[in-house]
């Protein structure tokens, strides 16, 4: 079996961040998103892997995950010059896949508990598709599936404006070659696009066996800056107490990640926290739920809730920052001590500036 992951896309509803780095590249919990996707891949045993990207973000993605053997993978990159679909991204990785069976996983996704499960069970059965559904509670922004009282599929629908349910489908497929001779016959729908929905659609009108499961534990899409900071905390949720840094007078309590080569001075770091390696928090509280990146400079400030990225500088804000995603090399300055009991939220993209 093979993994196809779908790397491209513009990204315009994180923008300002994806101006400057693509979606898939944005750290949660200090590790880009497009990771836990390759690990996933390579914990249910794929190790073949196809990459599909972008003519603007390709270059990063291959410069940032190189040819995969840092992961125990293969890596093969496979440019889409346009953005038609998720059925156009399988068309387009034809000559990769040839004949095997394939996952295909969207590379902004994260999926708790992983795919291994649903590998051995492709595995050990004759499905021609597996796909993965959860409620939503805005099924119309998602290709939604209609299930019988069975569980059995009678209809799937892309981006409805009057859904059928509220299941979705979660960005994991695993497909059989069959699905190649239904994306052939396919036609763009009313958005312009070769819909994976219509795909299926088409497998399920063939008669052929399409499994559905519901998410086991929980799964995110990225798209958004409140999306990551969920996704963030998701995993933080997770971390083992491990302090590797060096800490001087300073207070840590509950679940928290200091990388070696972090240094902590005079402050106080509630759990789950990650500081990685080179960063440096000093006279600062730093609140459940947030990771701060390499070498970052987090100063005499106040934050939860947050994504901090590698090389951003934090000093002196003298209000509390909370719900806060701040771009890799962005400074964001205070005028020193406060009260802190005004709250400020925002998006910050790479290499900004800004005073508070």
């Amino acid at each position: 079996m093979k993994g196809l992951i779908l790397s491209g896309g513009k990204g315009t509803r994180l923008r300002p961040l994806t101006f400057t780095r693509a979606k898939q590249l944005i750290p949660i919990a200090n590790k880009p998103n497009l990771v836990y996707v390759i690990e996933d891949l390579v914990n249910a045993g794929i190790t073949d892997i196809g990459v599909i990207i972008s003519p603007e973000t390709g270059q990063e993605i291959q410069d940032s995950m190189g040819d995969g053997s840092q992961f125990g993978a293969t890596l093969t990159y496979i440019l889409q010059e346009t953005p038609s679909g998720l059925a156009h991204a399988v068309k387009t990785g034809r000559e990769f896949l040839g004949d095997d069976p394939f996952v295909m996983y969207l590379g902004d996704n994260l999926l708790n508990g992983g795919i291994a499960h649903l590998v051995e069970e492709y595995e050990s059965g004759t499905p021609d598709s597996i796909i993965l559904l959860t409620e939503v509670p805005n099924p119309e922004h998602f290709g939604v599936a209609d299930v019988d009282e069975h569980g059995k599929i009678r209809k799937l629908v892309e981006k409805p404006k009057d859904p059928p349910s509220n299941l979705a489908l979660v960005g994991v497929y695993l497909f059989s070659s069959l699905i190649h001779d239904v994306i052939d016959k396919l036609q763009p729908s009313a958005r312009g696009e070769y819909e994976i929905t219509d795909a299926i659609q088409g497998l399920v009108d063939d008669g052929r066996n399409v499994i559905a499961h519901r998410v086991r534990g929980w799964w995110k899409d990225t798209g958004k800056p409140e999306d990551l900071l969920e996704a963030n905390r998701l995993v933080l949720s997770y971390a083992a107490r491990h302090l590797a840094g060096e800490m001087t007078n300073s207070h840590v309590e509950g679940e928290v990640v200091i990388e070696a080569g972090a240094k902590v001075i005079n402050s106080e770091i509630r759990g789950p926290v990650h500081i990685a390696s080179g960063a440096v928090v000093e006279n600062t509280y730093v609140g459940p739920y947030t990771s701060i990146g390499q070498d970052a400079c987090v100063r005499n400030s106040e934050l939860e809730y947050s994504i901090v990225f590698h090389e951003a500088n934090v000093l002196d804000i003298d209000r509390r920052l909370d719900s806060c995603v701040i771009g890799q090399g962005v400074t964001v300055e205070g005028h020193g001590d406060g009260p802190r009991q005004n709250i400020v939220q925002m998006v910050l993209g790479d290499f900004s500036q800004v005073k508070l």
